[in-house]
Formats: C-alpha cells, structure tokens, sequence
C-alpha cells in the first residue's frame, strides 16, 4: 500500500518509464534507454519512500512518526516528545491519541535541518487536537529537504487513535506535546519508535 500523497509522483515516473522505453523501441533512441534508466531508479526510490503499510495500533499515546525520538522535554506544563525522520522512514503520520481535530494552523519559516534544536522555528503544520486528557497538539516540521507538509483530515474531524492524518514529503520531524500532568513518557532519546505502533506515554 503506497500514501494517498506520492500516488500522482509514483503514476508520473511510471508512466515517465513507459514512454522513454517505447520511444528507444521505436526509433532506436539510445539516451532514451539511459533516461528511462534513471527513471526506474527514481521509481524505486518513490515506491520506498511512499510506503504507507497497514500497522495494529499500540495502546496509551502512540508514536505520531516513525523514526528516532529526538528529543523529550518539559515545557512548563507541557511535555513534547520529537521524532526524526529520515528519507528511509515510512512517511505517513497516525494520530497519536482519540479525540477530535479542533484546528490545523499553518506556520512559515526557514527550512534549517530538522535535526538541529532551531528547527522548531522552521514552516510546519500545527494540529489541535481536543482528547479525554486535554489538549495534545501534533506538529509537522519541515527541514532541509522536507518542503511540504501534507495533511488529510479537515478542521472537525473525529480522531481515532493510530489512523492516517497526513505525511511530510522528503524527512523531517514530527512533535507531540502533550499535558505533563496527565501523561507518563514511556520511551528515551535516541530510542527508535514506529507511527501507531509504539506507545510513547501512557495516561495517569
């Protein structure tokens, strides 16, 4: 199963493929050969990156990304947990919690690396989400080579822990904050952790 996002790019550099290779089978074309080389190449790539499998969902707050866990940190009367990705990971976002989406808010600024502590301040999506603990809030970084945050669900929407909310095209991170109050953290810095699938904390 590939994300509803990179279909169009997979349908494109297939049908790219296609068209390079009958134009070598009919005029004898040889650059068309090598074209339609690096095309199939860009296609693995595609159908890696984009990669979306089905997943069974963990219990307590799960995992928004996948990747390494960048970063847990309390914020005053908050506690945000931070994952990196990088262009290997699946891609697609799960929720991490039940509720509904009060709002998705969007946010200009640099792209510096997403690994870097000033990449908080970089262009992100900032999702509101109302839960039986309060408000949890999900934040889709871009960085360096991520440009664009995608997002699947409009303002409203019910929640359901672990399903699909969106993908950020090419790397970068994801952060969950969350109320300190009510939550223990369950996982470290470093820690390798899968969308859905790994509890990052659970409620107290």
């Amino acid at each position: 199963m590939f994300a509803q996002a990179g279909r169009p790019w997979i349908l494109f550099d297939a049908l790219l493929v296609a068209a390079l290779s009958l134009v070598n089978l009919w005029t004898g074309w040889e650059p068309a050969l090598y074209l339609a080389s690096v095309a199939v190449g860009v296609l693995f790539l595609f159908l890696i990156f984009f990669r979306d499998p089905e997943r069974t969902v963990a219990s307590g707050i799960v995992a928004p990304a996948d990747g390494r866990v960048l970063r847990v940190a309390r914020e005053g009367t908050r506690i945000r947990v931070a994952t990196f990705m990088n262009v290997t990971n699946v891609h697609v976002n799960r929720v991490p919690f039940q509720g509904y989406l009060l709002r998705v808010d969007d946010r200009g600024g640099p792209k510096r690396p997403a690994f870097s502590p000033e990449a908080s301040g970089n262009a992100q999506k900032r999702y509101l989400c109302v839960t039986p603990i309060g408000l949890i809030e999900v934040v889709q970084i871009t960085g360096l080579v991520a440009r664009r945050c995608v997002s699947y669900l409009p303002d409203g929407s019910p929640l359901r822990r672990g399903e699909r909310f969106g993908m950020i095209l090419f790397g970068s991170r994801v952060d969950v904050v969350l109320p300190a109050d009510r939550v223990r953290v369950t996982v470290k810095v470093g820690q390798k952790v899968h969308a859905g699938t790994t509890s990052l904390a659970v409620v107290q």
